[in-house]
């Protein structure tokens, strides 16, 4: 029985560990590169371009979710923050903390999808670390990722350069993760299961660049949802964002989940979402490269306008709203 759990001499650095390594985690996501065993990795030359790093830890409750798992998750939700800064990821480090006594099998699902999830982004894993809690300590599994990309010296992507005109582009319905991650926790009377959107968005970055200048600023809409998400692009940029309700691409099943438990899909997490800002005249082609590269439902809808950093929602009604940062955590471990 002790051979299909996870013990504390898994993280002691001995024979387990090193079984663990050769057995679970070489054969799901090894290349040449991780199966060195260094300290570290020793990558290629980047060659032209702006180096950006990111790190990120994973904390999702439940770990196995509709659409998704912490495996998938982490290489994702890194890969994505990568691309929102105009880079091209490269490789990725993935730490994990593991609570004594989760089964071996759990793990080796969890490592198989960062494998087919690594291979989907176009990253490899190239070094990692592995501890193991005293059972109790822990809630099974916490994954913490680093990523490294490249982007290129005359990337466009500056918050400075947005101004009073500029569109606001979202490339699908908001809030499938959070409710995903919602109905997996609870027992909610859904004609349908609702996938998490857990996905990488590296070719849809890539379309957008290639536009040029008239693209300004990418955001993923994860924790706090696109109305937290619209605030810190007024407040980067000093301006106001009309929000246009009714031009956002829906998913019905969502907005159900929202209405039996009383929250609102603009402040839901995502996971495979991103929000663009572009100049006028660029909103037509962004939409079409978009949906060239994928994005399931790409759609203008809204529009900044100068004046007091402020995001504000209009309805089919002609009425608005404040849409204020989050406050609060009504979905906590959402990622």
């Amino acid at each position: 029985m002790a051979e299909n759990i996870i013990l504390l001499s898994h993280g002691a650095g001995g024979k387990l560990t090193a079984e663990l390594v050769d057995k679970t985690f070489l054969p799901r996501y090894g290349n040449e590169t991780l199966l060195r065993l260094g300290d570290g990795a020793v990558l290629e030359e980047l060659g032209q371009g702006v180096p950006v790093l990111s790190t990120d830890s994973y904390v999702v409750n439940p770990y196995f979710f509709p659409g998704g798992d912490i495996g998938s998750l982490a290489v994702y939700g890194t890969v994505n923050d990568l691309a929102m800064c105009g880079g091209r990821p490269l490789a990725l480090t993935v730490a994990m903390i593991l609570e004594e006594g989760i089964p071996v099998a759990d793990l080796e699902r969890i490592c198989e999808s960062i494998g087919r999830a690594s291979e989907r982004a176009g990253v490899k894993v190239v070094t990692g670390d592995t501890k193991v809690v005293e059972r109790g300590h822990g809630d099974g599994i916490y994954i913490n990722t680093s990523g490294l990309a490249v982007r290129s010296p005359d990337c466009p992507l500056d918050p400075k350069r947005v101004r009073p005109g500029d569109r606001i582009i979202v490339d699908g319905p908001m809030g499938q993760h959070g409710a995903a991650i919602l109905g997996a926790r609870r027992d909610l009377p859904l004609q349908v299961e609702i996938p998490s959107d857990s996905r990488p968005l590296v070719q849809e970055v890539q379309a957008l660049l290639a536009l040029g200048d008239g693209v300004k600023i990418l955001h993923d809409p994860t924790r706090g949802g696109l109305a937290t998400c619209l605030n810190e692009i007024a407040r980067q940029s000093e301006t106001r964002i009309i929000l246009d309700e009714t031009l956002l691409p829906e998913d019905p099943v969502v907005t159900q989940v929202c209405e039996l438990v009383g929250l609102d899909p603009l402040y839901l997490a995502n996971e495979g979402k991103l929000v663009a800002v572009v100049a006028h005249d660029a909103a037509e082609a962004a939409v079409e490269a978009l949906l060239k590269a994928g994005a399931p439902s790409p759609a203008v809808c809204g529009e900044v306008l100068p004046g007091e950093p402020l995001v504000v929602g209009r309805s089919a009604a002609g009425g608005e709203r404040i849409l204020d940062v989050l406050t609060g955590d009504p979905l906590p471990r959402i990622c």
